[in-house]
């Protein structure tokens, strides 16, 4: 089972390293028709808004370890081991319980959203904050391994 979740994590990056590769094409697609040519193009802007929003969703679920994340944890390192392992497990659970609140009214949302198309590029707007709904369940699932963490279980090791 590693070796599947160490080839997936791979392609996980690759793809990752793709989405950063043409974001930064078309930036230095867009300096150089721009300051070179003379000659602006409009639809490298939104393809780099494109794909760094996919990039940064994209590395949050599936690239970043949980220990890579932005942490505010100055009073959990403080704190004895039971206090410790009472404030992660709540920080779990209240992570946990928000974003199971917040998904049906998020895909809701992305479906809705399958009304509009970007402005430049046509790209329909459901597909391209369809990206966050692979985020929450991410998150959704991390949350609910460092819960089962607190209590002694090991859901998925690294």
């Amino acid at each position: 089972m590693h070796g599947i979740l160490r080839i997936a994590r791979g392609g996980a990056d690759a793809v990752g390293a793709l989405f950063f590769a043409l974001m930064f094409a078309a930036f230095l697609l867009q300096v150089f028709s721009r300051y070179v040519l003379n000659a602006p193009l409009g639809w490298t802007l939104e393809a780099c808004l494109v794909t760094y929003l996919w990039f940064v969703f994209w590395a949050c679920a599936l690239m970043l370890d949980e220990r890579d994340h932005v942490r505010f944890d100055i009073l959990l390192r403080v704190a004895p081991p039971p206090v410790r392992r009472l404030l992660a497990a709540l920080s779990a659970l209240v992570t946990l319980v928000l974003f199971l609140r917040a998904l049906p009214a998020t895909v809701d949302w992305v479906a809705f959203m399958a009304i509009d198309r970007t402005w430049t590029l046509g790209i329909r707007f459901d597909l391209l904050f369809s990206i966050y709904l692979l985020f929450m369940v991410a998150v959704i699932l991390r949350a609910g391994a460092a819960l089962l963490r607190q209590f002694g279980l090991r859901p998925w090791q690294r």
